[in-house]
């Protein structure tokens, strides 16, 4: 790594930044929160319509890099345009990213607490499929489990119908951001805290996926609660993830965040940066045509997204348009990569950073409250370390006793 990015060693706390005070006018917790969900909603909106295409492919469509929200791939006919039908994307509608990280928030308003793989299980999975929701994409009420991807339905069919333990339940499905996706909720319940947002993380996606899928969601959300540390940069977010990060996942981010440090725009990262992540990545060239060996476990590979989403963070510099419009250019699954820069520039610099024009066309175009879902994690949030700290005392009072120390 350059000096931009300095490696962090695998056993370093959170960044020396979350103990510092907040400076006057500084992100508060709830500001936080809401600019990574309201951030994860509008990258996920703005990056729905292109999903799958290349670069290349996308500037071709549009006459140009997107600048903002766009209309659907295949105009008025993406009901029955293939590969994308039945779903609208584009116009501001969010797609599974955004209901499956709503879907965690309501699990997290109803356990008040630290969830794990059974919370999935009891849980999240009678989210899926116990009351049919408003889904944009589909211009209808229908169960959530009907729009999203096979990956998610995995979670359903294993725990569901399969009665798979909840901690085994992702082995054998497809590697891929499935569970990464959706997992910004645990780094913001663990806020400035990116080891315990981790461990949480890949405890809540062991119930999902497996290999180097499980090893991005806890990333992920570690990169979440390390943005949401007072005083925290891009550079502080990527070296607490690097800090926690395994194998392939660790190696990926290394490399996409060294190319990310030579660009101070992400639209002259955006070949370097493909070209830094592709040996990590399974899927190959061609997004839509996948390779014999993709989405399969390994301690050498890593999903494309995160490391693509960090990048765009360090070539940002924080910023979030930037960083968000960056994600949605790199084409491929870049609603993906834009719901987790969003989330990660949303969480660095609170709701303000999130352009309100954005927010308010998404949120009436998806008929979603893309701010409720914050206020509800909060709240959460907060009996949460109100707990953690009674314990921690609880015990250090303890040590102490049978340490005999005063």
């Amino acid at each position: 790594m350059t000096s931009t990015v300095p490696l962090a060693p695998t056993t370093s706390p959170s960044p020396t930044t979350a103990t510092e005070p907040a400076t006057p006018g500084a992100p508060t917790l709830d500001d936080r929160i809401a600019g990574a969900l309201v951030g994860a909603a509008v990258g996920d909106a703005l990056g729905g319509p292109v999903e799958g295409r290349s670069p290349e492919q996308i500037t071709a469509r549009h006459g140009g890099r997107i600048t903002g929200i766009v209309g659907p791939w295949d105009g008025d006919d993406w009901r029955t345009a293939r590969p994308i039908a039945p779903y609208h994307k584009g116009d501001g509608h969010v797609t599974d990213d955004t209901l499956m990280t709503h879907a965690l928030v309501r699990v997290y308003g109803k356990v008040r607490g630290h969830l794990d793989a059974y919370a999935v299980a009891d849980h999240l999975v009678p989210e899926m499929i116990g009351e049919p929701r408003w889904i944009p994409e589909l211009e209808a009420e229908a169960l959530p489990l009907q729009r999203v991807f096979l990956a998610e339905k995995w979670i359903v069919a294993r725990l569901h119908y399969g009665h798979v333990d909840p901690r085994e339940a992702g082995s054998g499905n497809i590697v891929n951001c499935g569970a990464a996706m959706y997992m910004a909720p645990v780094g913001l319940v663990n806020a400035a805290h990116p080891q315990a947002a981790y461990a949480e993380a890949i405890d809540v996606a062991g119930a999902h996926q497996s290999s180097y899928g499980r090893e991005a969601a806890g990333v992920f959300a570690a990169g979440v609660a390390a943005a949401c540390a007072p005083g925290a940069t891009p550079a502080t977010v990527v070296e607490a993830c690097l800090a926690l990060a395994k194998d392939g996942t660790r190696a990926a981010i290394e490399a996409v965040c060294e190319a990310a440090s030579r660009h101070r725009d992400t639209e002259s990262a955006l070949v370097p940066l493909r070209a830094a992540v592709a040996p990590f990545d399974t899927v190959g060239p061609d997004y839509r045509a996948p390779s014999l060996g993709a989405r399969r476990p390994s301690r050498l590979h890593a999903i494309e997204e995160l490391p693509v989403a960090l990048g765009m963070l360090l070539a940002a510099d924080g910023d979030y348009r930037q960083a968000v419009l960056g994600s949605v250019n790199y084409g491929r699954d870049c609603d993906s990569i834009a719901t987790m820069s969003g989330a990660l520039a949303g969480a660095l610099h609170g709701e303000r950073a999130v352009p309100a024009d954005w927010a308010a066309t998404v949120a009436e175009a998806s008929r979603l409250d893309l701010r409720a879902p914050a206020r509800t994690l909060a709240e959460v949030a907060r009996e949460v370390f109100a707990r953690d700290t009674a314990r921690r005392r609880a015990h250090e009072a303890a040590f102490a006793t049978l340490a005999g120390t005063p």
